[in-house]
């Protein structure tokens, strides 16, 4: 299991390296929630996204000579780039296994840092067993985006930073995909804002981590369609699962609809480009699923990476929607 003390070392390990990203804060939002809220902007991460500190700590603690013989991974953007800047600087050869359906802009990214990008239909193809095929084909290591307890030590050090900032909270809000992130986040609640109620957030088509949570087994959903590609994982790992039961306090589920209208604000009036995976925890207070008034509340904009050709037609199709 990972502890607290693995998100400090990562913290130290990735000092100087990760960026420390800024607290953002919106009077306007504090007075439609009724309430303080602190928003951690990991949308100006390095790779555009908190993955950078995971993959980051995973590659450099690997040996040198794993490191010499090249790291593989799968990702639909976010741990992809993370990973493949992470090896530039470091000198680490990567490969990343991508859905053929990946936004453009994530692949360009990626390959832009200097990994090789090995496409996949996930309509019949399972990453894991084509990234599988690779690794016993050339020797590489696999750096899995958050079925790993160095990746989701290096997650945990956005929180740490969060309170390190702020203080204690009453409720922190935080995506999820497959748990890495989500996972890291609520150990270092637990022990620097014990009263903390960590609640994670998924888009309403791709509930498995919810149905985990309350079931105690793994349960997946096969290509969820949902609009956060981030979170378009099918199932959380027994790692993840284990850490977020022990951790976490609730799970919720937001709209596409929901995401778009909280991606709309954050880009309007607080001038700040986030995802729509990145807008999940905070829709679920902006759009009123969950009452935080008068509470000190954080919320985690875990990315940035976004298609803005792409996010103008999910804007101009609420528009609308709602006409």
């Amino acid at each position: 299991m990972v502890t607290y003390d693995d998100v400090a070392d990562a913290a130290r390990r990735l000092d100087g390296i990760a960026h420390r990203t800024p607290v953002l804060t919106s009077r306007m939002l504090d007075e439609r929630l009724g309430a303080r809220v602190f928003l951690k902007g990991e949308n100006l991460q390095r790779g555009g996204a908190f993955k950078f500190r995971g993959a980051m700590n995973a590659l450099q603690k690997l040996p040198d000579d794993v490191r010499k013989r090249g790291v593989i991974a799968y990702s639909s953007g976010n741990h992809a780039q993370a990973i493949a800047l992470a090896g530039r600087l470091l000198g680490v050869r990567v490969t990343v296994v991508m859905p053929s359906d990946a936004p453009v802009a994530k692949r360009a990214a990626t390959e832009a840092y200097g990994a090789r990008v090995v496409p996949y239909e996930p309509a019949s193809e399972k990453r894991e067993e084509v990234a599988q095929r690779l690794l016993e084909g050339e020797g590489f290591t696999l750096i899995p985006p958050f079925d790993h307890p160095n990746v989701i030590a290096g997650q945990g050090t956005a929180a740490r930073e969060l309170f390190d900032e702020v203080g204690e909270l009453d409720v922190l809000l935080v995506p999820c995909g497959g748990g890495g992130l989500l996972s890291g986040t609520a150990i270092a609640a637990r022990r620097l804002s014990p009263s903390c109620r960590v609640i994670g957030v998924e888009p309403e088509a791709g509930d498995d981590a919810n149905r985990s949570f309350r079931s105690g087994a793994l349960q997946s959903v096969d290509h969820p369609r949902t609009i956060a590609d981030g979170a378009r994982t099918s199932s959380l790992s027994e790692l993840t699962l284990g850490l977020i039961r022990q951790h976490v306090d609730d799970m919720a589920t937001v709209s596409d609809r929901e995401v778009v209208e909280t991606m709309r604000f954050l880009w309007e009036r607080m001038k700040t480009v986030v995802e729509p995976t990145g807008a999940l925890g905070l829709a679920l207070a902006y759009c009123g699923q969950r009452d935080v008034k008068g509470k000190r509340v954080g919320a985690i904009l875990s990315g940035g990476n976004v298609d803005l050709a792409q996010a103008l037609e999910w804007f101009r199709a609420a528009d609308q929607a709602s006409a």
